[in-house]
């Protein structure tokens, strides 16, 4: 399912986990991995000087790919490598675009304190722009497993996670992972004064309807859940993150908006969270725009 994988790359801290994990996507799907570095032309210091600071800047983007290809290639991976000028996340989105890539593998720069909360600002806009699927690392991961044995998909109902079930499944049966699939209902969003026990069922029933949806679907593309749960949270992405330190996930798989208006920029809160905390690699599924 993938046959182009595009990894960006500045050698930048959690770099190395993130292209471990595009070699073993690359090997176990024949796949060719890009290596991509983009010279930063838009800084200030750049458009005065130009020259000389653009041609340093492009050696240090060929000696960066130079060394990741030849890792790669160690590895008997097939191996394209490029180093173009521009902006970083819109190089990144065109390139991705432009060769028919499947999938964008990326760390992602947050670690402790305030910058936990934090996405790279190349690894975030590529997340908010990108047509193409974005697996992302964390720096700190607490656990990068692979082939994935278990794959979760939280989901909604929504067009976007119902996307992200899509390649789950494609996923799941390329690898034989168990799939999982997940509904939260959200108990603080009724508020402290009406979460009448009617209103939680009437919750419960929609979410278990949703996962018979998506159960349904999965068995279409020929797999089977492996599990298939309910879960009552105040906060949607602490559940899900609970769910995937219970059940070992290696895998999350989530759905983001599509590209029109605000959507464009925004991605779902959830989503964002995920991204910034999970200890496992997220992917990030646009809902294609209408």
């Amino acid at each position: 399912m993938f046959d182009r994988i595009l990894f960006p790359t500045d050698d930048s801290e959690g770099a190395d986990a993130a292209l471990d994990l595009a070699a073993d996507l690359a090997t176990d799907h024949d796949a060719t991995l890009h290596v991509l570095n983009v010279a930063d032309t838009t800084r200030d210091s750049v458009i005065q000087v130009q020259g000389e600071v653009v041609d340093s800047l492009e050696a240090e983007g060929e000696r960066i790919v130079a060394e990741a290809a030849e890792r790669l290639r160690d590895r008997g991976v097939d191996v394209e490598t490029e180093v173009l000028q521009g902006e970083p996340y819109r190089t990144i989105v065109d390139y991705a675009n432009s060769r028919g890539v499947d999938v964008v593998v990326m760390p992602t720069r947050g670690r402790t304190g305030l910058e936990r909360l934090l996405l790279g600002s190349t690894t975030e806009r590529v997340l908010r722009q990108s047509d193409v699927p974005v697996l992302t690392v964390r720096p700190d991961a607490a656990t990068v497993r692979y082939p994935f044995a278990d794959v979760l998909v939280p989901t909604d109902g929504s067009d976007c996670s119902r996307e992200a079930l899509g390649v789950a499944c494609d996923l799941s049966a390329a690898g034989d992972a168990d799939l999982h699939l997940l509904s939260v209902v959200d108990v603080a969003s009724l508020g402290a004064d009406v979460r009448s026990e009617f209103q939680v069922e009437a919750l419960e029933r929609n979410a278990a309807r949703v996962l018979e949806t998506a159960s349904t679907e999965a068995d279409d593309r020929g797999v089977e859940p492996a599990a298939s749960v309910v879960e009552f949270g105040s906060s949607i992405h602490r559940a899900i993150l609970a769910y995937v330190e219970e059940h070992a996930i290696d895998l999350l798989v989530v759905g983001t908006h599509g590209r029109t208006g605000f959507d464009r920029y925004l991605l779902g809160s959830v989503t964002e969270s995920l991204v910034r905390t999970s200890p496992v690699p997220v992917l990030t599924v646009r809902e294609p725009a209408s």
